[in-house]
């Protein structure tokens, strides 16, 4: 069994993933159906989901820095992939 520490980094790395998975479906589909094709109803769909995987990515990135005591350094840099598009992929090489 895994203990707590490796739980919250499983889940902080799984959730990075998907967060970074729906930013891009956010910037590269509903956004260009937004604009080009006037359909805002998958800019709201699409974002309210990425809102709320944000919003998770946050709470596990504030519990890996406390609890798991991921670098003050390290914390930054995640938060500041986690606003670039494919930022998150690379979340696996600061744990």
């Amino acid at each position: 069994m895994k203990n707590s520490t490796q739980q919250i980094t499983d889940w902080f790395l799984k959730i990075g993933k998907i967060e970074g998975y729906s930013y891009l479906l956010l910037l590269g589909i509903a956004m260009p159906l937004k604009y080009l094709f006037n359909m805002p109803e998958y800019v709201r769909i699409v974002g309210t989901i990425h809102g709320i995987l944000f919003v998770a990515f946050m709470v596990l990135l504030g519990m890996m820095f406390f609890k798991v005591k991921m670098s003050f350094k390290n914390s930054v840099i995640a938060f500041f992939l986690s606003l670039l598009p494919f930022g998150t992929f690379f979340l696996k090489r600061l744990v």
